[in-house]
Parts: structure tokens; sequence; C-alpha cells
């Protein structure tokens, strides 16, 4: 088969390139610890955008770091005699949370089902800003130049995540062992993100996931598309690269393969072998750091692209929640 990054053989115990910080589990205890003093202040407005018959649909809003109001749809099904399983939905780069009716699948088998808009993207969540140096064309860069790690913007944004799990968790309609958490590219970085920092997280499934590996992706040229930014950045800011272990070691804090060892739930990733966008090798960087219960669902010559079959099967290992 054509090959655009290493053989199978190869990826199934490729541990990454990116440097991880030597300070990254302090990073992240800290980022915690500022999490369990922000005070949600979960907000639930019916919304009067779709009108099911078998189900409630909400304006979620909650108070994430920085005193941001994060925006969620959120669905749960109007006839509950126990408390009911629920997933957590997460969007592509750029992006937003889709439409109510996508997720009504879920909420017919009794779900409620929670879908984030990304701060700083394409849906209603505020971006509170406050970062020094360049925004130039993505979040992965935003806080880069500030002197302050904690001012990286997916910083943020993986913290909302684990904020909108303890949100939907604390609901009284909602069974807090059994949540799970899904979503492709970005979204599926978000899933990792997520069951990385919440631990009650169930089950994930992370669709060719983003943000993985950054240092792999320039070497390998693909500094592109969603990536782009690191190209734009170095271009700009660094173009001699006298800073490049630098820059990638502090990209390490909001690496996904740095995070996935304290990843509890049980894992279905999707990879497409001829992935441009988010080379297969950074993927596999991160679930090869994956400790728990896990498998990897492969499609040899597909990129990033709708895979066949992915929705049906997701769907079913849902169901096990």
């Amino acid at each position: 088969m054509p090959l655009l990054d290493k053989p199978l053989a190869e990826l199934r115990t490729y541990q990454g390139l990116n440097p991880r910080p030597s300070d990254f589990d302090a990073y992240w205890a800290t980022a915690l610890a500022e999490l369990d003093a922000t005070d949600p202040k979960p907000e639930l407005v019916p919304s009067n955008a779709i009108a099911p018959r078998n189900a409630e649909v909400f304006d979620l809003w909650f108070t994430g770091v920085g005193g941001a109001r994060v925006y969620a749809k959120y669905l749960r099904p109007k006839k509950r005699s126990v408390k009911c399983p629920a997933i957590l939905q997460f969007h592509g780069y750029s992006g937003n949370g889709g439409d109510f009716s996508g997720k009504l699948s879920y909420t017919s088998e009794g779900f409620c089902v929670a879908a984030l808009d990304a701060r700083g993207q394409g849906g209603r969540s505020e971006d509170v800003g406050g970062v020094k140096g360049t925004t130039l064309k993505g979040d992965i860069i935003r806080g880069l130049d500030d002197p302050n790690p904690q001012k990286l913007l997916f910083r943020s944004i993986f913290l909302d995540t684990a904020q909108l799990a303890r949100v939907v968790m604390g609901f009284e309609e909602v069974d807090a062992t059994r949540v799970g958490a899904m979503g492709g590219s970005q979204g599926g970085a978000l899933t990792l993100a997520c069951a990385a920092l919440e631990p009650r997280i169930k089950r994930a499934a992370p669709i060719f996931p983003f943000l993985c590996d950054y240092q792999r992706v320039w070497e390998m040229d693909q500094a592109k598309a969603a990536y782009e930014e690191l190209s734009y950045y170095f271009r700009l800011f660094d173009p001699r690269h006298e800073r490049e272990k630098e820059i990638f070691t502090k990209l390490g804090y909001i690496d996904c393969q740095h995070l996935a060892p304290r990843i509890k739930a049980e894992v279905l990733m999707y990879v497409g072998l001829m992935d441009p966008i988010c080379p297969p090798s950074t993927q596999f960087a991160a679930y090869n750091k994956i400790a728990a219960k896990k498998d990897m669902v492969i499609y040899p010559d597909f990129g990033h692209e709708a895979l066949p079959g992915e929705s049906d099967q997701t769907f079913n290992f849902m169901l096990g929640l």
C-alpha cells in the first residue's frame, strides 16, 4: 500500500518526538487547581431552535478559567425514570457544536448530550483574551510568546472540556459514572484532553485527533492546513529556528500525547493512514501512551475525511456505557 508516514509496524511502537516539559505534571496540577477554584455557575436556558417530541433542548452556559462564559448545546430525554448516561461532543478546529438535530439519535436511546463550542472559534463561547505576543492565524500559537505558559489558549480550552464534564456530571438527571466523550480532529484532541483531565470519563472515542506531536508535524513538512500557523510563526518570529527547542518544548504543555498517560477511560480511536492533516504518527504518539483499555480502528486508504462505519461503531461503543 502507499505510505504517507511510517510503516504500520513502526507506528505501533512510535513514542513521539515533541519534547515534554520537565514541569509538565506541575503545570497541569496548577491548571486543575485553578479549575477547582472556578465556580462554573451553570445556566440552562430552554432553546426554541428545534422542538423534538422526545427530547428537551437547552443553551447551556458555564464559567471557565479566566472568567469566560462558555457555551454548549444540551439535550436530555423528556421521559426519564432513572439517571441517564451522557455524551460529551467536541467539534473540529474553528467550528462549533453543530445543530441540535444531529444529536437526537443519542437522546432517543436515553442519553443526555452536551456539545461544546470551543472558546475563540466558530461558536458562542467567549474568548477573554489577555495574551502577549502574536495571535496570527490560530489558537495553537495564541499565548506562545507570553512569558507565562499558562496563557496558552489551548490550556483554557482543554480545561473547558473538563469543566463541561463536571457540570454535566453534576446534573440531577445524569449518572456521573456513565459519561463518554467523542469528536473528530480537534474534537478528537479535546476528547483525549477531557478524558485525561476528568478521570471519571468512562469511554472516549477520538477520531484522527489533532494537537499531537507538533515537532513531528513540522519535520514531516505538514505544517499546513490546520497546522499552518506553526509555519507562519517560525517564518515571521523565528526564521532561523534559533528558538526551535524552546518553542516546541512550550507547545509540549498542550500536546495530547503527554496528557494521554493520565487517561483512565476505555478508548476507541480511529486513524486514516493517508491523513495529511493530522499525520498518523502524531496520532499513534498519543495512542501508544494510553495505558487504559484501548482499541485502534485503522483505515489504510483514508485521510482526514468521513470514515465509513465510524459513526455506527462509535454509537454502539457508547451504548455500552
